[in-house]
């Protein structure tokens, strides 16, 4: 069961377009047992890819023959080194740097070359439960995308580990600050700024770090007596807010919660718990256990569109939808569409402005419109 669109509107915001297909079966038919994809990323023209059998796979777009669309393209692959399942990859590009999560513990790597920093540099973070790096700090623009330098701020992040968090700061190494009691420990944690909101097995709760004070929010499932697991689900929406989920045993509902606490907005609502949520302002994006897709409006919480289940018939886009990924760079997306609007078009050049080519032309005695055209795309 899903939604219909409240207000929908005249131009979806979005559409579903494939990037990458069929490289799982050619893992899997060398690695001789089933390969799947655990988790992506993604910024600029680069996807990194995090696969069950502890691979990093590293794509680009590359251009194809005339007519056809530029394409990604599989660059470099490697095993991260206890070669376990790879859970999570957060970019840093303000740093040139990529976070990854496997087997509890934190690996660092460059970007974008995705090679491994030497261990005599940042050592591996050990007992990891969960991670948050700060979203203001994943936001800033890429370093290695800057002709001119500048100067490179430390990302901060939290580690969520069974009875803690530890606080450390990153640029070229790895800098310890402090660490918090969790006794209640957590499972899913999401940062901004000097706030940390943290899901342990029952409940959500928001952390001031700077002051180490905690305040419980609502619980993960008010359903009394359920049976049904029902996974956290904490979403960053701005410098001092947070969106997130509770089952109420009949649908979802979506709070957004400040950092001190305090409710905002209006609420969201859907039919069946969403299996993962996405932020691209203004909007919200869920997948549900249908594999329908939802887009809600944050300014009004109205529902703006609905993306159908994938078809059952083979197609680019058939096959089950299992996590939505918020890249907050932004990435590229080959396209052919309106390519036909693009046609060579004459433009006339001056040499220094019009002002100096009549200057020059008067002093050779020649016409300024006798300057050749140079055709330009």
């Amino acid at each position: 069961m899903t939604y219909a669109p409240q207000q929908p509107v005249d131009v979806p915001p979005y559409q579903l377009q494939p990037l990458l297909s069929e490289f799982t079966d050619v893992l899997s038919r060398s690695a001789g047992q089933p390969v799947t994809v655990r988790c992506a990323q993604a910024i600029g023209s680069e996807i990194y890819v995090g696969c069950s059998n502890g691979e990093l796979l590293r794509f680009a777009l590359q251009a194809n023959v005339a007519d056809a669309p530029d394409s990604y393209t599989l660059l470099s692959r490697q095993s991260i080194p206890n070669e376990k399942p790879v859970d999570e990859i957060v970019l840093a590009p303000s740093i040139s740097r990529a976070l990854v999560l496997s087997d509890r513990q934190i690996h660092f790597y460059t970007l974008p070359a995705l090679d491994m920093v030497p261990l005599n540099l940042i050592k591996p973070i050990r007992n990891v439960i969960t991670f948050a790096v700060d979203e203001q700090h994943l936001k800033r623009p890429p370093q290695f995308a800057n002709d001119i330098p500048i100067p490179v701020e430390p990302i901060e992040f939290c580690v969520v580990k069974r009875s803690s968090i530890s606080l450390y700061s990153l640029r070229e190494r790895l800098f310890f600050q402090k660490e918090i009691p969790l006794p209640n420990g957590g499972v899913l944690a999401r940062r901004t700024g000097r706030y940390l909101c943290v899901a342990d097995r029952e409940n959500y709760n928001v952390i001031d770090l700077q002051e180490a004070s905690l305040i419980p929010l609502l619980p993960i499932s008010q359903a009394i007596d359920s049976d049904v697991t029902v996974k956290p689900s904490i979403t960053v929406i701005s410098d001092n807010e947070f969106l997130i989920l509770s089952w109420s045993g009949a649908s979802t509902i979506g709070v957004f919660i400040t950092g001190e606490g305090e409710p905002v907005r209006g609420t969201l609502e859907w039919p069946s718990h969403p299996e993962a949520v996405s932020l691209d302002y203004p909007y919200v994006t869920t997948l549900l256990p249908n594999n329908t897709i939802e887009i809600h409006s944050i300014e009004t919480q109205a529902i703006v569109q609905v993306i159908s289940a994938p078809p059952d018939e083979p197609s680019p886009l058939s096959g089950e939808r299992k996590a939505l990924v918020a890249c907050f760079n932004g990435f590229f997306i080959p396209s052919t569409q309106r390519t036909e609007k693009l046609r060579p078009k004459p433009v006339r050049l001056f040499r220094g402005g019009r002002a100096t080519a009549e200057a020059d032309s008067a002093t050779s005695g020649g016409d300024v419109d006798a300057l050749p055209d140079i055709p330009a795309l």
